[in-house]
């Protein structure tokens, strides 16, 4: 039987853990749980090894690549050859970034916007900085006045039908976040030509090599001079206007939701997402509900728990 170990710290280990409160079954000795799947058995040990057995292990697994380290880790050499200089922040670059990825409601968002030195200025006098930092008002007000300052940008939208169909057939999250960056990236660079940025910096939820194994197993290669970094939007006004527009993006398709369903509609993956999702079931039916979210969170699962064993 194939299988994957990983190695979790302890908060992590608890994130899955709660992710696979489901499919939680009694665990064998000395493992602090162990969950089963539809595609794997995973067991975690108080080590820090997690381990993923089954028909297709690498699919259960693929799902945590963002948030956990492989146990055989690369060389520090190796690890930062993409990370970029300081003088890239204040030079004409890219910058990408996404919305949406954790949360139960909405779509993923990405966005990829181009700003030279005179923009990045601009970007500043509007207020443009760490979207982190910013209520969704101030978002929306922000993204408005980017636009207005016509500075080219690509913004793409995954709906949960679609996120949902590339899930099923194996595409891990993180796959799905490197393919939309990638192509908004490369639609991007289409609009500048031949204008050609100093840098591309992608907000890093993948290490570069698996962000590149996404792209090479749908045929596509790494832009040039592409750079990934941790937290990038604090350092590059470019990455924190794209969050700023992937986000305002996330917001408004929020908004189309609450209206559809005539109830708010709560961000994140919390038991109040449980709640929301439960009533939208009992009153809208399973079809309705799983094109709205992405139904293999484990908030699923306590949604028709709630809505069917009262």
């Amino acid at each position: 039987m194939p299988s994957i170990v990983l190695k979790v710290n302890a908060e992590q280990r608890k994130h899955m853990k709660e992710y696979y409160k489901p499919y939680l079954q009694a665990p064998p000795q000395y493992a602090e749980f162990q969950a089963k799947t539809p595609l794997a058995s995973i067991t975690a040990y108080a080590s820090g090894k997690v381990v993923f057995q089954g028909k297709t292990p690498e699919q259960e697994a693929n799902q945590w690549e963002g948030d956990v380290q492989e146990k055989k880790e690369k060389p520090a050499k190796q690890k930062h050859a993409y990370h970029p200089e300081d003088t890239l922040f204040t030079s004409s670059h890219i910058g990408s970034d996404e919305a949406g990825t954790g949360d139960y409601f909405g779509p993923i968002t990405v966005c990829a916007l181009y700003a030279d030195k005179e923009e990045i200025q601009k970007l500043k006098a509007i207020g443009v900085r760490d979207s982190k930092h910013l209520t969704d008002d101030k978002i929306t007000m922000i993204a408005r006045q980017i636009v207005d300052l016509k500075i080219p940008y690509r913004l793409l939208r995954l709906p949960n039908k679609k996120y949902n169909a590339w899930q099923k057939k194996g595409w891990s999250q993180g796959k799905m976040k490197a393919i939309l960056h990638h192509q908004a990236i490369s639609k991007l660079l289409e609009d500048i030509a031949p204008v050609k940025p100093e840098g591309i910096l992608v907000d890093e939820f993948a290490k570069p090599d698996i962000y590149q194994k996404h792209l090479r197993s749908e045929g596509w290669k790494l832009s040039e001079n592409t750079y990934f970094m941790t937290k990038a939007e604090s350092y590059s006004i470019a990455v924190a206007a794209a969050s700023i527009l992937a986000r305002s993006l996330f917001v408004k398709e929020m908004n189309k939701l609450s209206k559809q369903f005539n109830t708010t509609i709560p961000k994140g993956a919390s038991p109040k997402v449980d709640r929301t999702a439960a009533g939208i079931l009992k009153s809208h039916g399973e079809e309705e509900l799983r094109n709205a979210v992405k139904w293999h969170f484990a908030n699923t699962q306590k949604a028709k728990k709630i809505a069917y064993d009262r």
